[in-house]
């Protein structure tokens, strides 16, 4: 099994359509994936809910990741998302994903179907046992309803040594504290709300899976950059700047805003796939806003 390191900025790839939203728009995403290493991102997480795993086909997704795959050329590692709620297609997913070439996989827990504490272990525990890579987790209760709770995953890092990493979305800075006491260096803790990445950096995390950094990697990547460098001032002013961009990435449904942002860049079309619409002119607004912010406050690097 590969060693990678899981710490920094991770962006969760928005996946750009054509303007009618029918196909991948792999030009589009092959000029994303360059501007996000360009601008320092430490990985990729392409076929997330923010690429809009829900509305891809099967075909898609595996088109997806091997083309993120095949531009990121090892510069960077490419963690695919493959979750669902059956544990029989999200082993099907992970083994494609591998196949064609990520180098980990994250797993949401199973939604929709409310599985209980032990459910949600066991299914992550065959998850586990059936792909010969590091597993991310990703627990986001307010998209799943379930969340999987800080003894869970302490169990299920006693019995999966191939789960290496936690994409926490709770928005409980508590929840991160008690896992980084718990188990210490066994599990490295991601944010998954960048407006969050500054205060879970704070009690341990290691850095975040990130919206905003599609639209500003070099950016976001400064703030963990600091973190990791325990230079607490800088990473304050420079998130501190950043968060009316965090907020604009959530005013409608994700991944909106950010792909409205990517469209004003010239970089790829806004289309979003039913049954999420494209971002109204209000938040298009907004979004412009929160740029020109950003780039009015952003903290000069020191010379």
């Amino acid at each position: 099994m590969q060693a990678l390191t899981f710490s920094g900025t991770f962006t969760a790839l928005v996946t750009p359509f054509t303007a009618d939203g029918d196909a991948v728009d792999l030009t589009a995403l092959d000029a994303l994936v360059e501007a996000q290493i360009e601008g320092g991102v430490s990985g990729l997480v392409p076929c997330g809910t923010t690429g809009e795993s829900p509305t891809l086909s099967d075909e898609e997704q595996v088109l997806v990741i091997k083309r993120v795959v095949e531009v990121a050329k090892g510069r960077v590692p490419v963690v695919a998302g493959t979750g669902s709620f059956s544990t029989k297609k999200t082993i099907s997913a992970s083994k494609a994903a591998l196949a064609a070439g990520a180098d980990a996989v994250m797993i949401v827990m199973p939604y929709y179907n409310k599985p209980s504490q032990d459910g949600m272990r066991e299914h992550v525990l065959s998850v586990a046992r059936a792909v010969p890579c590091p597993v991310v987790l990703y627990n986001i209760p307010g998209r799943c309803v379930v969340d999987l709770s800080a003894e869970t995953t302490a169990q299920i890092c006693e019995r999966a040594p191939n789960v290496v990493a936690l994409k926490d979305a709770t928005g409980n800075v508590l929840r991160c504290q008690e896992l980084k006491r718990k188990l210490g260096d066994r599990l490295t803790v991601l944010s998954g709300d960048d407006a969050l990445t500054l205060a879970f950096g704070a009690v341990g995390a290691s850095g975040v899976i990130s919206v905003s950094s599609n639209v500003r990697p070099r950016e976001v990547s400064e703030v963990t950059r600091a973190l990791l460098a325990n230079d607490f001032a800088r990473a304050q002013a420079c998130h501190f700047a950043l968060v009316e961009l965090h907020n604009a990435m959530f005013i409608e449904p994700n991944p909106a805003p950010a792909k409205a942002a990517l469209a004003a860049m010239g970089r790829m079309t806004p289309a979003v796939r039913q049954p999420l619409l494209s971002a109204s002119d209000a938040t298009q607004r907004k979004v412009a806003e929160a740029l020109a912010h950003l780039d009015a406050h952003f903290p000069k690097a020191a010379s």
